[in-house]
């Protein structure tokens, strides 16, 4: 009897879970999930630690973000730990980044690369708006070389809300 009940548990839970849509093991990284309003802008306000989805003139959503690690200040010279501050551009993304999802943020710019030029130095590159890494930052709120980082569960919807062109506003 015993046994009986074990295997009719057994499948009534192979049923259930057919019918049932489970996320919690997904390995899947770009969520077509995102139903609201077609995103025309991002504004980041580096001094509050929050980026804003805009459509329009209409402010969608705001997520919490890290910067990096030296976040005071524009970012002039490549290493400084800033992250920038004007308007870049969306200009690429990158499903397979090691910081789970990321998106490509134009800088440099003319004006970034002539002032690290004025300091003889590189003004670097590669600025991205990303998930985390695979080790916790649970304590330290800026941690990347001058990238902005969210929650990996934030990330996969901004990662599906933005396209490639979107302009981003950093400001201080």
């Amino acid at each position: 009897m015993f046994y009986l009940r074990s295997v009719l548990m057994v499948l009534l839970l192979c049923v259930l879970s057919g019918c049932m849509q489970f996320n919690l093991f997904s390995t899947s990284r770009n969520s077509s999930d995102y139903s609201s309003p077609a995103i025309t802008s991002l504004v980041v306000i580096k001094s509050a630690r929050k980026l804003y989805l805009f459509s329009g003139k209409e402010m969608i959503k705001d997520y919490r973000v890290g910067l990096g690690f030296d976040p005071i200040g524009d970012k002039k010279i490549s290493g400084d730990g800033k992250t920038p501050e004007g308007m870049y551009y969306i200009n690429r993304k990158n499903p397979k980044s090691r910081f789970f999802l990321s998106l490509g943020i134009s800088y440099p710019n003319k004006r970034d690369l002539a002032e690290a030029k004025s300091f003889g130095k590189s003004a670097g590159g590669d600025i991205f708006i990303h998930g985390e890494d695979s080790k916790p930052h649970y304590f330290t709120r800026d941690w990347t070389e001058g990238c902005i980082a969210l929650r990996n569960k934030d990330m996969r919807e901004i990662y599906a809300a933005v396209n490639i062109g979107t302009p981003i506003f950093i400001r201080p």
